[in-house]
């Protein structure tokens, strides 16, 4: 087969999987979904803030929160100016959709109900709950997508090693997944986090170094499969070096139910990253997280119902969109699956 036609194989393969894909309902929507809330994570700036977008003052354009002047001017020291600072004439300002910080405090509106100056209420310290979710959307999609990728990446090498060289090394990365396997991962989590300064980047770190096993033992099969093939056997028979085997030829056509592992597992960091913050070992506030809001409502369960119900909302349709898109991603690549 020449590589033309393997070119040719993997295109039509590709479509075949894309009007699979496309069929599966839930699994669009998923995407949908999850594209809305990268969408929100990416832009939580523009959408919710205390300091206008575009401001024009003294025949000078700002934008803002990044602060870019034109005419050659030069702004200093601006965003805390213009956090409170109203237009007068021939002046405006464009301000976010939810003018309100998340980490803006008045005690004077604490814990309100929902209504037309907050939308979702606010929690304890009367700043706005809506706020802070948009803002906990980046902390979220953060965790989720950095975390994954450290354990991907680990997965990768240590399932690409095992799977190709097989015998002393598959024994010996074998027996390390087993045993990384049999403790619960989550207790790991809280253990590790116990002995480290709550962060962000800790969080990051610590849920990927406890999410690759799975993604080792699928590489491995993977490779054990693809190194029999009879692409693998002319690419060692033609001399090539095994770093260029390994992934230039072997680990592009093992990576499917990587793809699909990673979709699931991005929702499971983030419900790992709320579940942390909910019990106090995530993200240290003031900074905005779901399970920093819900951490804050149990002292208020009883009335402020909205501390409880919008964050949990927001972990739950997060968790559902990846978990669809992954069941959509399966039963498109597996053909067994394939109506």
């Amino acid at each position: 087969m020449t590589t033309t036609d393997l070119q040719t194989e993997k295109v039509s393969r590709r479509s075949l999987v894309w009007r699979q894909f496309k069929k599966n309902k839930p699994a669009v929507a998923g995407v949908v979904l999850v594209l809305a809330i990268g969408f929100v994570a990416l832009f939580a700036p523009f959408l919710a803030g205390d300091v206008p977008i575009v401001v024009r003052k003294d025949g000078v354009l700002y934008l803002l929160p990044n602060i870019i002047t034109y005419r050659g001017l030069v702004a200093e020291n601006m965003y805390q100016n213009f956090d409170r600072w109203q237009p007068g004439p021939g002046e405006f300002a464009w301000r976010p959709p939810v003018p309100y910080s998340p980490l803006r405090q008045n005690l004077r509106e604490r814990l309100e109900p929902p209504g037309r100056a907050h939308w979702l209420g606010t929690d304890d310290r009367g700043r706005d709950v809506l706020s802070r979710i948009l803002w906990g959307t980046r902390i979220s999609m953060s965790v989720g997508f950095i975390a994954v990728g450290i354990a991907v990446l680990i997965g990768i090498v240590l399932g690409a090693l095992a799977g190709f060289y097989g015998g002393a090394v598959d024994a010996l990365i074998l027996r390390l997944i087993e045993i990384w396997i049999c403790v619960p991962s989550f207790f790991l989590v809280i253990t590790v986090m116990a002995f480290l300064e709550p962060s962000i980047v800790n969080i990051m770190v610590v849920i990927g170094l406890t999410g690759w096993p799975g993604i080792a033992r699928l590489v491995r099969g993977e490779f054990l499969k693809q190194k029999q093939q009879e692409y693998a056997i002319a690419a060692r028979a033609s001399g090539l070096n095994d770093r260029r085997i390994i992934f230039r030829h072997l680990l592009p056509n093992a990576l499917s139910p990587v793809f699909v592992s990673a979709t699931f597992g991005v929702a499971g960091a983030i419900l790992t990253e709320s579940g942390l913050s909910f019990l106090g070992f995530g993200v240290p506030p003031p900074t905005a997280s779901w399970g920093e809001i819900l951490k804050q409502s149990q002292s208020y369960v009883d009335f402020a119902w909205w501390l409880v119900a919008f964050p949990g909302i927001a972990v739950f349709i997060t968790v559902v969109s990846f978990n669809l898109v992954g069941d959509g991603l399966r039963d498109a690549l597996d053909p067994r699956l394939r109506q």
